[in-house]
């Protein structure tokens, strides 16, 4: 069942004597209850500001959020609606999302929604928030210290245990654990995985680290320079990607084994989002690209069972073709 609908969104940024820029061009995509969506591309793809523009923080040039058929509203100066708590955002660094001078359980207890009587006491709601850190792995004596106490990983934790207080429907990770080491980074994504699946909650795991996404997302969007290029669950695109992008995306990873491979980084830069190429826009990096790229824009369809690609090379609706046969 969908919970989360993104429907043709389109977020624009204008500054005055300069050019406006695209940061998100036209995108839609779906979470499902207990779903986790990952969304991967390069640095300047658009990834955060459409995360941003899904929970309200950015305002919308176009297109529409929906979160259990109703529409999610921009933020404003005062109170968000009830009815948009059911969606939430987990920063990449947790540190500055944190109030410094606050102890954390006034902090997630913010989040708790009141009781029937329109509160709740004191006891009641520390006590949820007890709850909540034994939720992320943190005890109770935790919520009565400090941000600047903690570890970049126990940060991130707390974020967490915040984001669950309002008992969301889907959570936007943006790049939740790429400030942290890598063995932090383990223990954060599976702790995302695992409540996510315990409490059959929606996630969009937005990162740039298409590796890390691949154990714990269900489906990857891949996008490139404001748009979507290809949907696919997480081991279809890793094994037979039906985008040159994501091909590329997926060569640049570092690989262990006999049989392993060199990592080849894609070539060329991301081009100014301000000014992108005419036809695909991926086309000026693209080795497969041939004339009618240049000119036409493809849309995004779909190829086969629940994939889609935003490809030329791709015929819709008809069996995948194989991007290293056509290389070859």
């Amino acid at each position: 069942m969908t919970v989360l609908d993104v429907n043709d969104v389109v977020v624009d940024y204008k500054v005055s004597g300069r050019p406006v820029v695209h940061a998100v061009a036209g995108v839609s995509l779906q979470v499902g209850a207990g779903e986790i969506v990952g969304l991967v591309g390069e640095s300047g793809c658009g990834k955060s500001s459409l995360g941003r523009a899904i929970v309200g923080l950015e305002k919308l040039a176009r297109g529409s959020v929906t979160l259990d058929g109703h529409e999610v509203t921009p933020l404003g100066r005062g109170a968000r609606p009830v009815a948009d708590r059911g969606l939430q955002m987990i920063f990449q660094d947790p540190y500055s999302s944190l109030n410094p001078r606050r102890r954390i359980w006034r902090q997630i207890a913010d989040g708790l929604p009141a009781d029937a009587s329109g509160a709740r006491s004191a006891g009641r709601r520390r006590a949820a928030v007890n709850e909540l850190l034994d939720a992320v792995g943190l005890a109770a004596s935790a919520g009565d210290r400090f941000p600047h106490e903690f570890s970049g990983g126990q940060r991130q934790r707390i974020a967490i245990a915040r984001a669950l207080a309002a008992q969301p429907a889907v959570i936007v990770a943006d790049e939740p654990v790429s400030a942290l080491d890598a063995s932090t980074r383990a223990q954060v994504s599976n702790l995302i995985v695992q409540i996510a699946r315990d409490r059959g909650m929606g996630v969009l795991f937005i990162s740039h680290d298409l590796s890390g996404v691949r154990h714990m997302a269900d489906r990857v969007a891949v996008m490139y320079l404001g748009r979507i290029v290809e949907t696919s669950p997480t081991e279809s695109l890793w094994s037979e990607p039906l985008h040159p992008y994501s091909d590329a995306l997926v060569k640049a990873i570092p690989q262990l084994g006999l049989t392993a491979t060199t990592p080849v980084a894609p070539r060329g830069e991301v081009p100014d989002p301000s000014s992108p190429p005419a036809g695909c826009r991926f086309h000026p990096r693209c080795p497969l690209a041939f004339e009618r790229c240049l000119t036409d824009d493809p849309a995004l369809v779909t190829v086969e069972g629940s994939r889609e690609a935003a490809c030329w090379l791709q015929p819709a609706g008809g069996p995948a073709r194989e991007l290293a046969l056509l290389e070859a």
